[in-house]
């Protein structure tokens, strides 16, 4: 569900002319929290060349209510987020992508094909440096000049998706 407009999205609906960055994230997260700006900035600067940006929460509300669609909407009006910011009710869409954590990174090429899961960069909260995205947007550009992407794919690190019971 759009926590814009409360409808149901699909993916063909919301991909990109050349790739589609699928994020998993949450409002109260630590690490979320501290990227917030630089997920902003990448899809204020790839939106323009045609990738597509998404994000969802799949936390169950029921444990972490901050995390729920009204709630959501607040957060992404606060954060400016450029890109549609996705609930999933369910947890059917994290389960089908394997998702563990939040911030989580998900990049497809235009036929929707995987290419990059893995970190935004090597930033964490309370580390002192503020994060630039370095290993996100070096796959994003890989992709976009048909370059391979890095092999090394480092995993995310976050908080735990607060699954159901």
């Amino acid at each position: 569900i759009d926590t814009k407009d409360d409808t149901l999205k699909s993916l063909s609906e919301l991909k990109g002319e050349k790739a589609t960055l699928i994020m998993f994230i949450c409002n109260h997260c630590p690490f979320v929290i501290h990227v917030n700006e630089e997920i902003v900035r990448l899809a204020n600067d790839y939106a323009k060349k045609g990738v597509s940006f998404i994000a969802i929460s799949s936390n169950d509300v029921n444990t972490h209510p901050q995390d729920g669609p009204g709630f959501m909407k607040q957060h992404a009006k606060e954060n400016n987020y450029p890109f549609p910011y996705l609930y999933d009710k369910t947890q059917e869409v994290a389960k089908n992508y394997d998702a563990t954590c939040t911030p989580d990174f998900y990049l497809f090429d235009k036929e929707l094909k995987a290419v990059y899961h893995g970190r935004l960069d090597k930033t964490r909260p309370g580390s002192g440096s503020v994060a630039n995205g370095k290993d996100l947007r070096k796959a994003i550009d890989g992709l976009l000049l048909n370059s391979p992407t890095n092999s090394t794919q480092i995993p995310s690190m976050g908080c735990n998706i607060k699954w159901k019971n």
